[in-house]
């Protein structure tokens, strides 16, 4: 009799679905997983702040769906893929996470995709922004909330093309961050520029690896070469650093430098090294949106708790949980298979306005933006004045070559 007890209970189990239903009551378990430590730390800690504001006021309301509270599971990936691994396997395992919040680093992303897909967890990109976490290998679970490189990377050139001819530059150099973001970025400018603007001649490409600390002698070398204009991709420690040492060198007295990454971060932190006049690319800042309710409330939030104004990575973030909440609100349910389903093609109210994911590829149409820093009235800090914001089906790749390379992958 007990034996055929047991045999019923194991029955049943196996009949049963597979755990994607939630309780009543069942907690709503989010991973995040960004580069606490390393390159990506300062960028990772504003978007921590802004993901645990987000939660909370969800969690205000009740949680997910009125009545699951939002449990935040943390992992630091130390801004490593090989690390990235191993803390999301764990977040997905041990912890029961149903969605992954991350990472800072392409190569980070790159690395969890398929593991998240494995799984059938969500993951959504709010940092990182290489084109192929979403172009190549394409995962039904994976989606983007921040401009890519391609979307970036045009923008900067429809601008460097407009200024080139303004100022009659003709030799430039790059420098590009030695890992798949700087190299996808790097790629696409170049590539833009020369059919945009085919005048124009690239003199030499410089590849520091990510977490490099000589910039100085990186600066006098460009300087050795006398570009008219030098276009940078380096992002977060790498690019304070960088930027430090143009301040020091003076090389923006000998030497343009339009279209680097120059977020809100490095305008509240290091704006003091800036050179105003110097024009530069973003992509989120807070201050293009103002117009927006929901930016305008988050705002308000962050200043409030944080004392600051919230940076790109804070924004984008905020925006990343937003979209989670109201695709599961969608869905009417916690299931992932059922909230990805939601999100696909789905329109979303964002601090950016309101936005609709390409279905080719779950790249939200975010904009993309180049701006020239100055001073403000408005702030003890410089922004971007001649904002100039590129919408999304302006400078995103067309889809007909994002199928051509999915068909033309081994």
């Amino acid at each position: 009799m007990v034996l055929l007890r047991l045999s019923l209970v194991l029955l049943v189990l196996l009949l049963a679905p597979t755990g994607t239903a939630a309780a009543e009551d069942e907690p709503y378990r989010l991973g995040v997983a960004l580069g606490l430590t390393g390159p990506g730390a300062p960028y990772s800690r504003q978007a921590l702040d802004a993901i645990e504001l987000a939660v909370d006021d969800i969690n205000a309301e009740g949680g997910m769906l009125g009545r699951h509270r939002i449990d935040i599971h943390l992992a630091n990936t130390r801004t490593r893929p090989d690390v990235a691994e191993v803390v999301v396997r764990r977040l997905i395992e041990q912890d029961g996470v149903r969605a992954v919040i991350g990472t800072y680093s392409s190569d980070t992303a790159l690395a969890i995709k398929p593991i998240c897909r494995d799984a059938g967890v969500l993951h959504i990109a709010p940092i990182s922004n290489s084109e192929d976490i979403t172009r190549l290998d394409p995962s039904p679970y994976t989606f983007s909330v921040v401009p890519n490189t391609y979307m970036m990377a045009k923008a900067v050139a429809l601008a460097v093309t407009d200024l080139s001819e303004e100022y009659g530059w003709r030799r430039y150099v790059t420098i590009a961050s030695d890992y798949s973001w700087g190299r996808s970025n790097q790629g696409v400018q170049v590539e833009q520029i020369t059919r945009l603007a085919p005048q124009l001649d690239l003199v030499e490409e410089l590849w520091p690896p990510l977490g490099y600390v000589g910039f100085n002698a990186l600066v006098v070398a460009v300087a050795n070469l006398r570009p008219d204009f030098v276009l940078e991709s380096l992002a977060g420690v790498d690019n304070a650093l960088w930027q430090r040492a143009v301040w020091d060198y003076r090389l923006a007295d000998q030497v343009a430098v339009p279209g680097g990454l120059i977020s809100v971060s490095e305008l509240l932190f290091e704006g003091r090294w800036l050179r105003r006049g110097t024009w530069a690319r973003t992509r989120a800042p807070f201050f293009a949106h103002l117009d927006e309710p929901m930016m305008q409330a988050f705002v308000e939030r962050h200043l409030e708790r944080f004392g600051r104004y919230p940076t790109d990575w804070a924004v984008m973030a905020y925006d990343a949980v937003q979209v989670l909440r109201q695709g599961i609100e969608a869905a009417g349910s916690l299931d992932s298979d059922v909230v990805k389903d939601a999100l696909t093609g789905a329109t979303v109210t964002t601090t950016r306005g309101t936005l609709t994911f390409r279905e080719v590829d779950n790249q939200l149409g975010v904009p993309a933006y180049v701006g020239r820093v100055a001073d403000d009235p408005d702030y003890d800090f410089p922004i971007f004045h001649d904002l100039r914001v590129f919408p999304a089906e302006a400078v995103w790749r067309p889809e007909s070559e994002i199928l051509a390379a999915r068909e033309a992958r081994p």
